[in-house]
């Protein structure tokens, strides 16, 4: 069953995905797809070119930006941002629990000069506790206002 969880007005977050969700992303209207997981994380998970096959075949982007848990590079961020500048509807990014996502996602919204405050409560509401990078969104964002 699907788990996509709304972070913003055109982004939402899921846990780990298998076929069937990815058809009931593109039945629900998504654009894009964003896996941010890395090839081989874990056994039995749904393989990056199986995904991108699958979102093809509906008629879905598909953009593969690898995340491990250990933490984000620059180019992760600006991967993800351009990515959810070029998407021509709504996007959804998954990983193992959609943690990571919607870190991802929060990074690259505050480097584009969001607001920190209302990323940390969207990322809530969605059920992501994202407070423990407060000080990164709030320097990306300061940064960005320069």
């Amino acid at each position: 069953m699907s788990d996509f969880r709304q972070l913003s007005d055109r982004v939402w977050a899921s846990p780990q995905l298998i076929g069937s969700d990815i058809r009931d992303a593109a039945a629900e209207g998504f654009t894009l797809l964003i896996n941010n997981r890395p090839e081989g994380e874990e056994p039995n998970q749904l393989p990056g070119g199986e995904a991108a096959a699958i979102a093809a075949e509906t008629g879905m982007d598909y953009v593969a930006i690898p995340v491990t848990p250990g933490g984000f590079t620059q180019a992760q961020v600006q991967a993800m941002a351009e990515a959810l500048a070029k998407a021509t509807g709504p996007v959804l990014a998954y990983c193992r629990s959609g943690t990571r996502s919607t870190f991802l996602w929060a990074l690259a919204e505050a480097a584009g000069g969001g607001d920190p405050s209302t990323l940390v409560e969207s990322a809530a509401q969605a059920g992501y506790d994202i407070g423990a990078i407060r000080p990164t969104l709030d320097a990306l964002s300061a940064q960005a206002e320069d």
